[in-house]
């Protein structure tokens, strides 16, 4: 049967998954990880079997053999048909998976002004693969381009307009392939035609972020020009007055970068509570008396119900709100806080299908009278394989 073979490349780790495109099927998975270091190793993952393999090379395209050859190894490299890549930020360029060329790949060199930390890895495991698989289609799935059917008073910011014109500064979202496969997942379980629907989805993790989904396509979201608007998030400050960055600046001595830097990676959870960047250790110090974490969680979920109240006015109408992600998936406390903070909006939620919908179980979380919430899985690395599978086509 034909596969995909999906690669997420990081700056310091490579993740990859075997689909087999006819059943949607895993057959194989793993990460290479500390990547550019002496320690850098590889676990692999068959069926219930893991397996860990030191890398005498750290470097992505070393990787990317090892991970070629086991592939090979294993009998499964006759039946891929292409290679599909995660890239965050295509910009405005791209609408859809795109067949990777040299043109392609010049936008995304382009497009790292807006998302430096992630785009250069992603060109590492592109250039990787295209070395050691030359003949294989590779396709490029933006994270953004689920979110170029946002109107222009959802993406456009109260700026001058050349800001946008001249720099291309507006909202982009992110997530969007999360946010694509829960609604359409969403539309199967409750039987809805999913040109005829409206979803509110949330995924949650340590990036986190929220979306009106209409008649299946994104019509607002929360994260903006970078990941870093919108919700509280592991270590992103989220949503935040931009007058503080020059007030901390100033007064610390220190630079915007510096100021940018500490909102996405010393802020959001582990900033606030002073603890942890984990929603399961915040919940757990939470439980034992720990102040911090416990108002933590309270203003993460405060944010997050502000949100889905306010994506609530960008569609005609709610069929369904959607938790996914780790967190969404698997903290049935934040469901059930946010929640009620939504009973107004006509969420009630039955606590005994709550508390069930953790560790891969999935279904609705409401009470039959309500508006359905529902935790469904999130599959990202499925909808990339669907993505490229349907753009080699």
């Amino acid at each position: 049967m034909p596969s995909i073979l999906v690669i997420n490349s990081g700056s310091s780790s490579l993740k990859f998954s075997l689909i087999d495109i006819a059943t949607q099927s895993l057959l194989l998975s793993g990460i290479a990880e500390k990547l550019g270091l002496s320690n850098a190793f590889l676990i692999i993952k068959k069926d219930d079997t893991k397996e860990t393999i030191a890398l005498a090379s750290s470097t992505h395209q070393a990787a990317m053999e090892y991970i070629l050859t086991y592939i090979q190894r294993e009998g499964l490299n006759d039946a891929i048909v292409a290679i599909g890549h995660r890239v965050v930020h295509g910009g405005e360029f791209f609408k859809s998976a795109v067949l990777i060329d040299d043109a392609v790949i010049k936008i995304i060199e382009d497009c790292i002004a807006f998302a430096p930390l992630h785009n250069p890895a992603h060109l590492e495991g592109i250039y990787a693969a295209r070395l050691f698989a030359p003949t294989l289609p590779q396709v490029a799935v933006f994270d953004t381009a689920f979110h170029q059917t946002l109107p222009d008073y959802a993406y456009l910011y109260a700026l001058p307009m050349e800001y946008y014109r001249k720099h291309g500064v507006r909202r982009y979202g992110f997530h969007g392939t999360s946010h694509q496969y829960v609604s359409q997942q969403a539309a199967l379980l409750l039987n809805k035609d999913l040109g005829d629907s409206g979803f509110i989805t949330a995924h949650l993790g340590n990036g986190a972020s929220v979306s009106a989904v209409l008649n299946g396509k994104s019509v607002d979201t929360s994260m903006g020009f970078t990941p870093l608007e919108g919700l509280v998030m592991g270590t992103r400050t989220g949503d935040i007055d931009p007058a503080i960055i020059p007030y901390l600046a100033n007064t610390l001595n220190i630079s915007a970068y510096d100021v940018v830097n500490t909102f996405n990676k010393k802020s959001g959870l582990l900033g606030l509570s002073g603890l942890s960047s984990d929603m399961r250790e915040l919940q757990e110090a939470a439980a034992g008396g720990h102040r911090g974490a416990a108002i933590t969680i309270e203003v993460f979920v405060h944010r997050l119900a502000k949100y889905i109240g306010a994506m609530t006015t960008s569609l005609p109408k709610v069929d369904a709100l959607i938790f996914t992600g780790g967190i969404g998936e698997n903290s049935s406390i934040v469901r059930s806080k946010t929640l009620k903070r939504l009973h107004v909006l006509g969420y009630t939620i039955n606590e005994e299908l709550n508390d069930k919908a953790v560790r891969g179980a999935h279904g609705v979380i409401t009470t039959a009278e309500s508006i359905p919430a529902i935790v469904i899985n999130t599959n990202e690395e499925l909808m990339i394989a669907l993505d490229t599978a349907a753009c080699i086509k």
